[in-house]
Parts: structure tokens; C-alpha cells; sequence
């Protein structure tokens, strides 16, 4: 999860004194001013930190809430850092899979400590993992529980009353605590960097064909169509194949059923997929409907995804050069790689290659990746590897937690990433002057 600076005023209170912008063009930090506002003075007294842990049983997802900013955490623990009681910063850890990010928690803590700085943590589904080997360390630092810490456990620790206050359940923890008025320590533990990028069309691949209407994952021609002309060139399509054998445009078939009100056997026969309009008015689209779209768009470019069998696709798609193909295995990569097919490599084989990954990716001249953005912070010494390979890394996963969209991802990890599965156009600003 990328590091940010926060401010409790985001969204919420004056900025500058106008209140209508704060949406447009949320404050980085608050400045005091020497009268402050009522608003201001009611944010600082009344602000609140709430911490909620959730171990892999519980099924939750784990998250944090400052004022009225709620940030969901991904696995391993989370440092909250108060820099004042209405400004914040935080990093995940995956302190279950990684030993460095392990190491690097430990690091961090140290330095919390020594600079007397309030901090909170909590851990989501799995946090012990790594973090085993640094046991008797913690338990000297004052955090007996966080050093006997078991996989599959919730746990909370915070110093807002100046000691360490630690929490453990088997399942979750819901904290909710009031946030000291007087937090002045303005150190950054998680600075955010930037990563340099040219704006380029070629950075936003339209997941599912982009949203139609403010519908998502339809895999539809009207998808297509509307963001053909919004601005996309690249298209992700679900390939997923029908009862008799012939390959269609679809999420996965549950989701398909959903979409079309079917209430029959899955999957269904192609006559049958060919009856059906999405919610009735949006148009699905076989192999034969997909090769019509892109011969009469001829600058478009098809990214699928689902189907791993490389070359019985690309020997039947209307244009071989226009398509990049994700796949799941890497049997299958190495597959596309003897024929000339584009490969992008998935993030479950990617992990999987033994060795080094980039002599194998060039081995195999695969130049493109797909990978969770909900990995970027555990994998950012990879990602840095793979730009200066040339290699692009487009991030799925965009809308799937609050408020990590589009616009999210465009200001905080393009460039340390190539680019994104978007469900919307919103980069008419950041091509301006860029040919559609």
C-alpha cells in the first residue's frame, strides 16, 4: 500500500479558508493559522483513531480510520504514524512473506521509540511469518505479545497514553481510541516518492472493456464502444469458454448469469450465450464479435485474459500484432514465446520462476506483466528491476479497495508501474496533446 501524508481536513474541513475545493484539491498538511476556525478546533479536540484487526479466520478485511479518513491495510502489520492529531502516515509490512520487509518493521519501530513518536499497530490475516526471527528483539523493545505473535491472529498495540498498550485475539480486535491534541512531531518515517513518467495513451488498458454506463465488467461491445471513444486503445476481455467448446467474452459464467437473469445449468451452450443481452440492453460478444470489433478499430489492442491456451487463440484472432495475451502458467509462456505470440506474464507464474526473473523474462522476450497493485509496496526492489529492463507492468485490482481508483493510482504508483487496468477514462488532462 503506497505511503501518503494525510490531513483530517481532507474532504472534510476549510482548506484555505473555501470550503467548496477541498474535494479538488485536498490539503497535503493543515496550516495553522493564528485564529483558527471553529471546524479546526473541533477536528483537533475531538479527532479519533480507530484500529481494526482482523486474522485470516475472520474473513475481514483490516483497516484504520483517523478522523474521517478509512485506509484498508493488506497483509502483514501496519504502522500508523501521528504526525499531529490531524495528520498521519503509515506503511504496510508483509512481515508473513517477506524476511526485508520483516527487518525493515523492526527498523522503523526502532526509530519510532527512540524519537518518542506516537504510532499505532495492527496486524491483517497473516503476520508472523518472518517476523519470528526478530522475536527476542521485540520482546526487549517492550512488545512481549507482538514477539510471541502466531500466524492467523488479530493484534492492536498504540502508545496514545505514552505506554505500549498491546491487544491480541484469535480473530479481531476493534479499537476505538481518542487522539492526544498536543502530537507535534512533524519527522517523516515513509516518504513518498515520485517516479518520473511520460504520459502516454498506451499506459490504461479499459478492464472488462471499461465500464458502460457506470457498470462494470460487462466484457460487452457497448463497453467497447463508449471507450473507444472516451479515449482507450488498449482492451482487457474475460475469455471464458462455453459448454461446446467455442470462446466468448465473460467474466467468469456466475457473474455472466448475474448480468443476463440465466437461471439454467453453467456454462452454457454458444446459442445460448448468443440469446442473452446483458441487464437486456448490452450486447455480448463471441469470437467472431470480438475479430469484427477490433479489424474495424484498427489502432485498438487486445490484452485477454482467463484463457491460457496461446496459440489456439492467436491463430484465430483477426490480427496477431495487436494482441497481448496474459497467461498463467509458464508452460504457456514459454509456449508463445516459440511462436512470436505476446506474453504477458501473470503474478502467479511470475513468482514461480526459479532463479532470476529477469534472464528468464528475456529468455522468453516477455515485456509485459500483470500484477496485484495490492503488492506494490512488498515488491518495489522487482518493479524498480523491471523498468529498467523496459519491462511493463500494468496493475489490476484498481477500485477494488476504497478510494484506491484511477486517479489514486495515476498520482501514487504509475512510474514505479507502467500502467493500469482502468475501469474509467479520467486521463483526458494527463494526455492532452497525446494522439487517441
Amino acid at each position: 500500500m503506497e505511503n501518503t501524508r494525510y490531513s483530517l481536513v481532507k474532504n472534510t474541513f476549510l482548506c484555505a479558508g473555501i470550503l467548496a475545493i477541498v474535494s479538488l484539491f485536498p490539503c497535503k498538511g493543515f496550516a495553522y493559522s493564528e485564529r483558527p476556525t471553529v471546524s479546526t478546533v473541533a477536528a483537533i479536540e475531538n479527532a479519533q483513531l480507530s484500529l481494526n484487526s482482523h486474522s485470516f479466520h475472520a474473513k475481514k478485511k483490516s483497516n484504520f480510520l483517523v478522523g474521517e479518513i478509512r485506509e484498508h491495510i493488506g497483509r502483514g502489520l501496519t504502522i500508523v504514524h501521528l504526525k499531529t492529531s490531524i495528520d498521519f502516515e503509515y506503511r504496510t509490512f508483509d512481515t508473513y512473506g517477506s524476511k526485508t520487509a520483516a527487518a525493515e518493521f523492526v527498523e522503523i519501530v526502532t526509530k519510532l521509540q527512540k524519537n518518542k513518536a506516537v504510532y499505532a499497530i495492527l496486524a491483517h490475516d497473516s503476520a508472523a511469518g518472518t517476523l519470528k526471527a526478530f522475536s527476542s528483539a521485540l520482546v526487549k523493545m517492550g512488545f512481549p505479545i507482538l514477539g510471541s505473535l502466531k500466524n492467523r491472529q488479530a493484534y492492536v498495540m498504540h502508545n496514545l497514553n505514552g505506554d505500549i498498550s498491546e491487544n491480541l485475539h484469535e480473530l479481531s480486535i476493534n479499537t476505538a481510541l481518542s487522539i492526544p491534541k498536543n502530537i507535534q512531531h512533524e519527522h517523516e518515517y515513509f516518504p513518498k516518492i515520485k517516479y518520473e513518467f511520460e504520459p502516454n495513451i498506451d499506459r490504461y488498458i479499459a478492464h472488462a472493456g471499461g465500464e458502460v454506463d457506470g457498470i462494470k465488467s460487462t466484457n460487452s461491445l457497448e463497453a467497447l464502444n463508449q471507450n473507444y471513444k472516451r479515449g482507450f486503445r488498449l482492451f482487457e476481455l474475460d475469455i471464458v469458454e462455453t459448454k461446446d467448446g467455442k470462446l466468448v467474452a465473460a467474466h467468469d459464467w456466475k457473474m455472466w448469469s448475474r448480468f443476463t437473469d440465466y437461471k439454467g445449468a453453467l456454462p452454457v451452450t454458444h446459442a445460448e450465450f448468443k440469446k442473452h443481452k446483458i441487464y437486456g440492453k448490452y450486447t455480448t460478444l463471441d469470437f467472431e464479435g470480438i475479430n469484427k470489433w477490433f479489424a474495424a478499430h484498427p489502432d485498438a489492442i487486445l490484452f485477454t485474459d482467463k484463457v491460457n491456451d496461446p496459440i489456439a487463440f492467436a491463430n484465430n484472432f483477426v490480427d496477431k500484432n495487436r494482441l497481448v495475451m496474459e497467461l498463467f502458467s509458464l508452460m504457456a509462456v514459454e509456449e508463445a514465446s516459440k511462436v512470436g505470440i505476446k506474453a504477458m506474464i501473470s503474478q502467479d507464474p511470475l513468482g514461480k520462476i526459479k532463479g532470476d526473473k529477469l534472464a528468464y523474462l528475456s529468455a522468453n522476450n516477455v515485456r509485459y506483466v500483470a500484477l496485484s497493485r495490492r503488492v506494490i509496496e512488498n515488491q518495489k526492489a522487482l518493479l524498480l528491476d523491471l523498468r529498467k529492463e523496459g519491462i511493463r507492468v500494468y496493475v489490476y485490482n484498481v477500485n477494488f479497495d476504497p478510494g484506491k481508483d484511477e486517479k489514486y493510482v495515476q498520482e501514487n504508483e504509475l512510474g514505479l508501474v507502467y500502467g493500469m487496468y482502468a475501469d474509467k477514462w479520467v486521463f483526458d488532462q494527463i494526455v492532452k496533446g497525446v494522439s487517441k
